[in-house]
């Protein structure tokens, strides 16, 4: 087996294995108001991290080992694994990420120096079509890059695993004696001490997230201002207020009838100018 395939194998598994419980805490750093991805919510998730990922890698290692290989790792071995693991991990991680963050500056300079060329020299390209050229053109090597470092990652996970494989045990019997071996792999010997303790576990969690929570949940911002409404609103009634419309229109008809009684003929406005007569011209003496 290639040692990128084989660190694969046992990277995977040995991730979800671990990651649920890795969420629960975090769940209840952020009850507490501490964030688990920066300063003190994060050194405490990675340091409470570091048991689960012994058992999760010591466990998903030695079923990858014993169902791939046919093999029986000594005991201990997710420590001393791990512990390899995590130091070539310092080493390499980091200068992926310098890597991968070079390959995109670069690419992205490129990208929008062969664009501006292009505009210039040849035609305009539309929106649309620019972003998705720009895209492809800065994430197609970039992609092929951070696939290529995960590879290599992969590499060295699986090269320092063959170091287990070599130093382990041959396994030799029929197809069910390997699947009871599986199987007690992960099925504990003493299942009620197990649900016990599960169950104990589950209890203190719970005890945890509840005594965790603020007391006023939810409450208010601090900025929200609180505002007194001593008059209880009055509560709208279709019916009411069609009889009162009904009323003001009555009285407002009636008005208008007695306003009409009085003057029939209606007055002229006082803007109104009546035709001044014109006076004939006086015969001048002879």
């Amino acid at each position: 087996m290639s040692n990128v395939k084989l660190g694969l194998l046992v990277f995977w598994p040995t991730f979800w294995t671990g990651f649920p419980i890795k969420m629960v805490i975090a769940f209840l750093l952020l009850t507490a108001h501490i964030h688990p991805w920066e300063g003190t919510g994060l050194a405490a998730l990675l340091l409470l991290s570091i048991p689960i990922d012994i058992w999760a890698l010591g466990l998903c290692a030695r079923t990858v080992l014993l169902e791939r290989l046919s093999v029986a790792p000594s005991k201990g071995m997710g420590l001393r694994l791990w512990a390899q693991w995590a130091v070539f991990s310092v080493v390499y991680l980091p200068m992926l990420d310098f890597v991968v963050g070079g390959t995109k500056a670069l690419a992205t300079s490129a990208t929008e120096a062969t664009i501006h060329f292009v505009e210039e020299s040849f035609m305009v390209i539309p929106v649309a079509e620019k972003i998705t050229l720009e895209l492809l053109m800065w994430t197609t090597p970039t992609t092929i890059v951070l696939i290529a470092l995960l590879a290599g990652w992969m590499f060295g996970l699986g090269t320092l695993t063959q170091r287990v494989v070599r130093a382990s045990t041959p396994v030799s019997g029929s197809f069910q004696d390997m699947v009871y071996k599986w199987d007690a792999l992960r099925i504990p010997k003493d299942q009620p001490l197990f649900l016990t303790a599960f169950t104990g576990v589950g209890v203190v969690l719970v005890v945890l997230f509840w005594g965790l929570l603020p007391v006023s949940t939810p409450h208010p911002h601090e900025d929200y201002e609180f505002i007194d409404v001593k008059k209880v609103e009055r509560k709208i009634v279709p019916k009411d207020v069609i009889k009162s419309a009904e009323k003001v229109l009555a009285r407002a008809e009636a008005t208008i009838k007695e306003l009409e009684k009085k003057n029939p003929g209606g007055d002229k406005t006082k803007d109104e100018k009546t035709p001044v007569a014109k006076e004939e011209p006086k015969p001048s003496p002879k």
